[in-house]
Protein backbone atom coordinates (compact mmCIF):
# COMPACT_ATOMS: atom_id res chain seq x y z
CA UNK A 1 0.00 0.00 0.00
CA UNK A 2 1.30 3.71 -1.29
CA UNK A 3 1.70 5.39 2.39
CA UNK A 4 0.53 9.28 1.94
CA UNK A 5 2.92 12.25 1.56
CA UNK A 6 3.08 14.84 4.30
CA UNK A 7 4.12 18.11 2.78
CA UNK A 8 6.12 20.55 4.97
CA UNK A 9 2.89 22.27 5.65
CA UNK A 10 1.76 18.99 6.71
CA UNK A 11 4.66 18.23 9.05
CA UNK A 12 4.46 21.65 10.62
CA UNK A 13 0.60 21.88 11.21
CA UNK A 14 0.72 17.88 13.02
CA UNK A 15 3.92 19.60 15.28
CA UNK A 16 1.78 22.52 15.72
CA UNK A 17 -1.03 20.24 16.79
CA UNK A 18 1.99 17.92 19.24
CA UNK A 19 3.02 21.17 21.05
CA UNK A 20 -0.59 23.02 21.74
CA UNK A 21 -1.29 19.42 22.66
CA UNK A 22 1.78 18.96 25.17
CA UNK A 23 1.16 22.60 26.22
CA UNK A 24 -2.18 21.66 27.65
CA UNK A 25 -1.32 18.63 29.36
CA UNK A 26 1.78 19.59 31.37
CA UNK A 27 0.38 23.01 32.13
CA UNK A 28 -3.34 22.80 31.95
CA UNK A 29 -3.79 25.83 29.60
CA UNK A 30 -5.37 25.41 26.99
CA UNK A 31 -4.50 27.05 23.72
CA UNK A 32 -5.66 24.57 20.90
CA UNK A 33 -8.48 27.23 19.93
CA UNK A 34 -6.77 30.11 19.82
CA UNK A 35 -6.41 31.44 16.34
CA UNK A 36 -3.87 29.41 14.21
CA UNK A 37 -1.88 32.45 12.54
CA UNK A 38 -1.15 34.55 16.00
CA UNK A 39 -0.20 31.37 17.85
CA UNK A 40 2.18 30.51 14.55
CA UNK A 41 4.42 33.44 14.64
CA UNK A 42 4.75 33.30 18.63
CA UNK A 43 6.26 29.82 18.02
CA UNK A 44 8.22 30.45 15.18
CA UNK A 45 9.68 33.44 16.79
CA UNK A 46 10.62 31.53 19.99
CA UNK A 47 12.30 28.95 17.68
CA UNK A 48 14.30 31.73 16.48
CA UNK A 49 15.42 33.25 19.55
CA UNK A 50 16.24 29.81 21.17
CA UNK A 51 18.07 28.62 17.72
CA UNK A 52 15.86 25.77 16.82
CA UNK A 53 15.48 23.99 13.79
CA UNK A 54 11.68 22.62 14.57
CA UNK A 55 8.79 22.91 16.41
CA UNK A 56 9.30 19.33 17.02
CA UNK A 57 12.92 20.41 18.94
CA UNK A 58 10.33 23.16 20.78
CA UNK A 59 8.56 20.48 21.86
CA UNK A 60 11.20 18.08 23.56
CA UNK A 61 12.16 21.11 25.86
CA UNK A 62 8.44 21.78 26.81
CA UNK A 63 8.50 18.64 28.00
CA UNK A 64 11.83 18.08 29.64
CA UNK A 65 12.48 21.63 30.71
CA UNK A 66 9.62 23.72 32.90
CA UNK A 67 11.41 26.83 33.16
CA UNK A 68 11.46 26.95 29.11
CA UNK A 69 7.80 26.14 29.41
CA UNK A 70 7.17 29.11 31.53
CA UNK A 71 9.05 30.91 29.01
CA UNK A 72 6.47 29.90 25.62
CA UNK A 73 3.96 30.15 27.72
CA UNK A 74 4.69 34.22 28.16
CA UNK A 75 5.19 33.48 24.82
CA UNK A 76 1.50 33.05 23.38
CA UNK A 77 -0.38 34.91 26.57
CA UNK A 78 -1.50 37.98 24.37
CA UNK A 79 0.09 40.90 26.44
CA UNK A 80 -0.93 43.93 24.62
CA UNK A 81 -2.23 47.03 26.81
CA UNK A 82 -1.98 50.23 28.10
CA UNK A 83 -3.81 52.45 30.50
CA UNK A 84 -6.87 54.40 28.98
CA UNK A 85 -6.17 52.44 25.77
CA UNK A 86 -8.63 53.33 22.59
CA UNK A 87 -9.94 57.19 24.56
CA UNK A 88 -12.88 57.82 23.12
CA UNK A 89 -13.88 53.84 24.76
CA UNK A 90 -13.78 55.67 28.21
CA UNK A 91 -15.49 58.87 27.25
CA UNK A 92 -18.76 56.61 26.05
CA UNK A 93 -18.14 54.68 29.39
CA UNK A 94 -17.82 57.58 31.07
CA UNK A 95 -20.80 59.43 29.39
CA UNK A 96 -23.22 56.83 28.70
CA UNK A 97 -22.53 53.81 30.75
CA UNK A 98 -21.83 55.48 34.52
CA UNK A 99 -25.23 57.38 34.71
CA UNK A 100 -26.91 54.15 34.58
CA UNK A 101 -24.46 52.21 37.03
CA UNK A 102 -25.57 54.92 39.58
CA UNK A 103 -28.46 53.64 40.33
CA UNK A 104 -26.84 50.30 41.90
CA UNK A 105 -26.44 50.18 45.57
CA UNK A 106 -23.10 48.42 44.40
CA UNK A 107 -21.37 47.99 41.28
CA UNK A 108 -19.19 45.26 40.18
CA UNK A 109 -17.52 44.99 37.26
CA UNK A 110 -15.19 42.37 35.04
CA UNK A 111 -12.41 43.37 33.55
CA UNK A 112 -11.79 39.53 31.61
CA UNK A 113 -7.91 38.96 30.26
CA UNK A 114 -6.48 42.40 32.00
CA UNK A 115 -2.80 41.62 31.43
CA UNK A 116 -0.84 43.53 33.53
CA UNK A 117 -3.71 45.76 34.74
CA UNK A 118 -3.41 49.13 33.18
CA UNK A 119 -7.48 49.06 31.93
CA UNK A 120 -8.11 47.98 35.46
CA UNK A 121 -6.57 51.06 37.04
CA UNK A 122 -7.87 53.09 34.43
CA UNK A 123 -11.33 52.39 35.27
CA UNK A 124 -10.70 52.86 39.06
CA UNK A 125 -9.58 56.53 38.40
CA UNK A 126 -12.61 57.11 36.27
CA UNK A 127 -14.74 55.60 38.73
CA UNK A 128 -12.80 57.89 41.24
CA UNK A 129 -13.51 60.74 39.20
CA UNK A 130 -17.12 60.14 39.30
CA UNK A 131 -17.66 58.96 42.73
CA UNK A 132 -18.28 55.49 42.26
CA UNK A 133 -15.08 54.15 43.12
CA UNK A 134 -16.02 53.27 46.25
CA UNK A 135 -19.00 51.12 46.25
CA UNK A 136 -17.46 49.27 43.19
CA UNK A 137 -15.80 46.21 43.05
CA UNK A 138 -13.47 45.58 39.58
CA UNK A 139 -12.31 42.16 39.14
CA UNK A 140 -9.49 42.03 37.08
CA UNK A 141 -8.54 38.54 36.08
CA UNK A 142 -6.16 36.70 34.10
CA UNK A 143 -4.47 33.43 32.91
CA UNK A 144 -1.10 34.62 33.22
CA UNK A 145 0.16 34.88 37.25
CA UNK A 146 3.64 36.89 36.48
CA UNK A 147 1.48 39.42 35.10
CA UNK A 148 -1.07 39.30 37.55
CA UNK A 149 1.67 40.25 40.19
CA UNK A 150 2.86 42.82 37.92
CA UNK A 151 -0.63 44.27 38.23
CA UNK A 152 -0.96 43.99 41.77
CA UNK A 153 2.00 46.00 42.79
CA UNK A 154 0.75 48.84 40.76
CA UNK A 155 3.94 49.51 39.48
CA UNK A 156 4.48 50.75 35.74
CA UNK A 157 7.48 51.86 33.58
CA UNK A 158 8.06 55.82 33.85
CA UNK A 159 8.69 55.96 29.92
CA UNK A 160 4.92 55.30 29.58
CA UNK A 161 3.69 58.03 31.27
CA UNK A 162 3.74 60.20 28.79
CA UNK A 163 1.19 58.13 26.34
CA UNK A 164 -0.64 57.14 29.39
CA UNK A 165 -1.01 61.19 29.81
CA UNK A 166 -2.54 61.58 27.06
CA UNK A 167 -4.72 58.76 26.49
CA UNK A 168 -5.86 60.04 29.98
CA UNK A 169 -6.75 63.61 29.19
CA UNK A 170 -8.76 62.17 25.54
CA UNK A 171 -10.77 60.08 27.77
CA UNK A 172 -11.68 63.07 29.67
CA UNK A 173 -9.74 63.14 32.70
CA UNK A 174 -10.42 65.79 35.48
CA UNK A 175 -7.16 66.17 37.55
CA UNK A 176 -3.61 66.38 36.54
CA UNK A 177 -2.35 62.25 35.87
CA UNK A 178 0.59 62.64 38.24
CA UNK A 179 -2.08 63.01 40.68
CA UNK A 180 -2.88 59.38 40.73
CA UNK A 181 1.38 58.39 41.41
CA UNK A 182 4.37 59.25 42.77
CA UNK A 183 7.71 57.79 40.26
CA UNK A 184 11.32 57.13 41.05
CA UNK A 185 13.89 57.13 37.98
CA UNK A 186 12.18 54.06 36.37
CA UNK A 187 8.69 53.48 37.76
CA UNK A 188 5.81 55.15 38.72
CA UNK A 189 3.66 53.65 41.51
CA UNK A 190 -0.07 54.39 41.22
CA UNK A 191 -1.78 55.39 44.94
CA UNK A 192 -2.93 51.94 46.92
CA UNK A 193 -6.34 53.29 47.06
CA UNK A 194 -6.76 52.65 43.75
CA UNK A 195 -6.48 49.04 43.95
CA UNK A 196 -8.17 48.91 47.34
CA UNK A 197 -12.00 48.33 45.38
CA UNK A 198 -9.59 46.05 42.41
CA UNK A 199 -9.55 41.80 43.03
CA UNK A 200 -6.46 40.46 40.86
CA UNK A 201 -7.35 36.43 40.38
CA UNK A 202 -6.29 34.24 37.81
CA UNK A 203 -9.04 33.33 35.58
CA UNK A 204 -8.74 31.33 32.17
CA UNK A 205 -11.64 32.00 29.83
CA UNK A 206 -11.04 28.92 28.00
CA UNK A 207 -11.40 26.29 30.54
CA UNK A 208 -12.90 28.11 33.49
CA UNK A 209 -16.70 28.78 34.45
CA UNK A 210 -18.58 31.98 35.66
CA UNK A 211 -17.99 33.34 39.27
CA UNK A 212 -19.73 36.11 39.64
CA UNK A 213 -22.92 38.50 38.34
CA UNK A 214 -21.56 41.80 36.82
CA UNK A 215 -23.13 44.97 36.10
CA UNK A 216 -20.50 45.33 33.58
CA UNK A 217 -17.98 43.02 31.60
CA UNK A 218 -14.70 44.82 29.54
CA UNK A 219 -12.56 42.26 27.14
CA UNK A 220 -11.55 44.27 24.85
CA UNK A 221 -9.09 42.77 21.64
CA UNK A 222 -8.71 39.55 23.69
CA UNK A 223 -10.86 37.45 21.52
CA UNK A 224 -9.39 38.55 18.45
CA UNK A 225 -7.09 35.75 18.89
CA UNK A 226 -9.45 32.98 19.61
CA UNK A 227 -10.72 31.00 16.72
CA UNK A 228 -14.93 31.78 16.10
CA UNK A 229 -15.85 27.93 18.22
CA UNK A 230 -13.80 29.59 21.39
CA UNK A 231 -15.22 33.44 20.47
CA UNK A 232 -19.16 32.10 20.99
CA UNK A 233 -17.98 29.95 23.88
CA UNK A 234 -16.76 32.70 25.93
CA UNK A 235 -19.14 35.19 24.85
CA UNK A 236 -21.65 32.52 26.08
CA UNK A 237 -19.80 32.70 29.38
CA UNK A 238 -20.25 36.44 29.14
CA UNK A 239 -23.63 36.03 29.21
CA UNK A 240 -24.02 33.72 31.75
CA UNK A 241 -21.97 36.64 34.20
CA UNK A 242 -23.80 39.51 33.39
CA UNK A 243 -27.16 40.63 34.86
CA UNK A 244 -30.22 41.58 33.10
CA UNK A 245 -29.42 45.11 31.38
CA UNK A 246 -25.95 44.38 31.84
CA UNK A 247 -23.20 46.37 29.89
CA UNK A 248 -20.65 43.94 27.68
CA UNK A 249 -17.62 46.18 26.39
CA UNK A 250 -15.70 44.69 23.61
CA UNK A 251 -12.89 45.58 21.00
CA UNK A 252 -13.57 47.99 17.91
CA UNK A 253 -12.99 44.11 15.37
CA UNK A 254 -14.92 42.04 18.03
CA UNK A 255 -18.95 41.55 17.59
CA UNK A 256 -21.77 39.69 20.23
CA UNK A 257 -23.24 38.72 16.76
CA UNK A 258 -22.04 35.27 17.20
CA UNK A 259 -24.09 34.56 19.94
CA UNK A 260 -26.93 36.55 20.09
CA UNK A 261 -29.52 34.50 17.69
CA UNK A 262 -32.28 35.62 20.19
CA UNK A 263 -31.75 39.52 20.08
CA UNK A 264 -30.89 39.29 23.68
CA UNK A 265 -28.67 42.14 23.72
CA UNK A 266 -28.80 45.84 21.89
CA UNK A 267 -26.49 47.89 20.69
CA UNK A 268 -25.74 50.56 23.37
CA UNK A 269 -22.73 52.57 21.26
CA UNK A 270 -22.16 51.47 18.15
CA UNK A 271 -18.52 53.10 17.47
CA UNK A 272 -17.37 51.64 20.94
CA UNK A 273 -18.35 48.40 20.91
CA UNK A 274 -20.78 48.91 23.85
CA UNK A 275 -23.60 46.31 24.37
CA UNK A 276 -26.61 46.26 26.55
CA UNK A 277 -28.66 42.58 27.59
CA UNK A 278 -32.04 42.97 27.43
CA UNK A 279 -34.40 42.11 30.23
Amino acid sequence: MKKNQLTDDDIRKLELDMLLFAIYRISGYDFRQYARSSIERRVTHRMRLENLPSISALIERVIHEPEFLEVLLNDLSIQVTEMFRDPDFFVAFREKVVPELRQYPEIRIWHAGCSSGEEAYSMAILLDEEGLREKTRIYATDMNERVLRQAESGAFSLHKMQTYTKNYFQAGGKREFSYYYTADAQHAYFNKSLAENIVFAQHNLVTDGSFNEFHAIICRNVMIYFDQNLQKKVLRLFDESLTNRGFLGLGHKETVRTIDTEGKYEVFDRDEKIYRKKT
